[in-house]
This record gives C-alpha cells, sequence and structure tokens, in this order.
C-alpha cells in the first residue's frame, strides 16, 4: 500500500514537472503580445482617466498659454534628445496648485500653478520632474503596485466609472514612493542643465513650498503630494551646486510673453 502511494506520489510529481518544462518553452510574452497589450492599456487608461479630470475643470485652450507652455516643452525635449510626441499637454482652469503625470504621456498643468510661480525657471522644473515621471514610467509603475494590473484592465472596459475617480484621485493626490520622487528631482535637474537653465530654481521653488507662511498655501497640492521637499532642495543643490561664473540661465519664454500669461491668469480668476 505505501510502495502504491509513493509511485503515485513520483507519478504526479513526473507530470508536474514535465508539464512545467513544457510551459517554459513557452514565449508567454510574443504568444499574448504583452508589449502591444500593455501599451493598448496604458493609452486607454489615458483616455478614461482625462474623461474624469476634464468634467473636474474647464480645459484652457488660449493659444498663448498653450503655445508658451508648449516652447517650454519643446525646449526640454530637443535639448534632452527625447520624442516630444510622447506628450500629451493639458491645462486646466484650478487654482490648486499642481501638476502630475498620467498614463500614456499625459502632463496636466493647473493654473494655480502658472500663476504661483516667481519665475518661469521654476515652472520649468516642475514640469521636468514631471516629464521625468512619464520617461521613467513611475506612472504605470505606481499602479501596477498600487492598483494592479488585472483592476486596470477592467477600469479601461468602461465598467467601473467610480473606479476609474478612485484612480485619478490616486494619480492627482498621492505621493510616488520616496525613491522614485527623488529620481525624478535629480533627473529634472539633468534635464534643465541640458536645457540650459539652473536646476536651482526648482530647488528654491521646493523649498518655498515648504515654508507654512507661503501665500499659496491653502491652494498647495503639489508639494503635498511631493512631500520633504525641503531635504529635496537640498538634494538637488548638492548635486547640481555650481559657481556663479559657470552656471547657466536661460528662460525659455521672453520677459513679455510671461508677463502676458500672468496678465491671462489674472483675467482668468478674476472672471
Amino acid at each position: 500500500m505505501v510502495k502504491k502511494v509513493y509511485l503515485q506520489g513520483f507519478a504526479v510529481l513526473g507530470s508536474f514537472l514535465l508539464g512545467w518544462f513544457m510551459l517554459a518553452q513557452v514565449d508567454w510574452l510574443s504568444l499574448f503580445n504583452w508589449e502591444s497589450s500593455s501599451d493598448q492599456l496604458e493609452e486607454k487608461l489615458g483616455e478614461e482617466l482625462w474623461k474624469v479630470y476634464s468634467r473636474e475643470a474647464d480645459e484652457v485652450t488660449n493659444d498663448t498659454l498653450v503655445l508658451a507652455m508648449d516652447s517650454i516643452l519643446t525646449a526640454v525635449y530637443e535639448a534632452n534628445q527625447l520624442d516630444v510626441e510622447n506628450i500629451k499637454l493639458r491645462i486646466l482652469d484650478k487654482d490648486e496648485v499642481n501638476a502630475f503625470a498620467m498614463p500614456d504621456g499625459y502632463l496636466v498643468l493647473y493654473t494655480g500653478l502658472i500663476r504661483n510661480v516667481d519665475k518661469q525657471e521654476e515652472l520649468t522644473g516642475v514640469i521636468c520632474h514631471e516629464i521625468a515621471h512619464i520617461e521613467e514610467n513611475h506612472v504605470m509603475k505606481k499602479l501596477a503596485k498600487e492598483v494592479g494590473i488585472s483592476m486596470l484592465v477592467s477600469l479601461t472596459t468602461g465598467s467601473s466609472g467610480a473606479g476609474v475617480a478612485e484612480v485619478a484621485k490616486l494619480l492627482s493626490s498621492s505621493a510616488f514612493d520616496r525613491d522614485q520622487e527623488r529620481a525624478a528631482d535629480l533627473k529634472a535637474a539633468e534635464y534643465m542643465e541640458n536645457a540650459q537653465i539652473d536646476p536651482e530654481h526648482l530647488a528654491n521653488f521646493l523649498f518655498k513650498m515648504s515654508l507654512d507662511d507661503h501665500e499659496a498655501l491653502s491652494y498647495l497640492t503639489w508639494i503635498s503630494t511631493h512631500p520633504d521637499s525641503e531635504a529635496r532642495a537640498t538634494t538637488i543643490v548638492d548635486n547640481y551646486q555650481k559657481n556663479e561664473s559657470e552656471r547657466v540661465n536661460k528662460p525659455v519664454l521672453s520677459d513679455k510673453t510671461w508677463q502676458q500669461i500672468q496678465q491671462l491668469l489674472n483675467h482668468l480668476k478674476a472672471k
């Protein structure tokens, strides 16, 4: 009896090992065309999430503002030999000081951010930080970890509007992990330096936004979703500190264009 049980056990084990060996020979990534499927998932997810945000606030399509933001994006992308066609810029009329990345290259800027930076270089720094999240694929890694691939797939079927809304909230109001934030900061500083914009402007913005008495505190979202801003500012300065004679800073926009943008945004707020 015992011998028979052992033989059955060996038979089961043998069948399992044989099955495992045969399955191991299959190129599952090719069979399911995972790379293509992943791209399609990200594209559909980006579309569904944008629908949520576009219902929550008016999209700003003013030519002056859009062209100015496009100019900053193009300058950064070209200086870093990146493909600007991969990014989808969207500007929403909201007082919150916020910007965030979404799947499929969406970069969302709130007018509150553009209005509350002291210099255009600070805005460029924030944009570079979000570009880094996009280029390093932090967005999908974050969602895969916190939501799960199977849930993301189900959200793209259109059967769970509430679920999409929750994912949208996750992206705009919660932080990436500390390693991803640090990597995005340092990559943003690299992008800025390559575009001949002093990275210290991003450090200055992070430090100012960490102050309790900043006038934009009641609207502040970007720093609350990107914590430890004072320490992060120090890291940027430590890694990219240069003598005054070595520093290069060439803002993308002219002073006149930057002033026009601020006037435009103040007009939108006054409505």
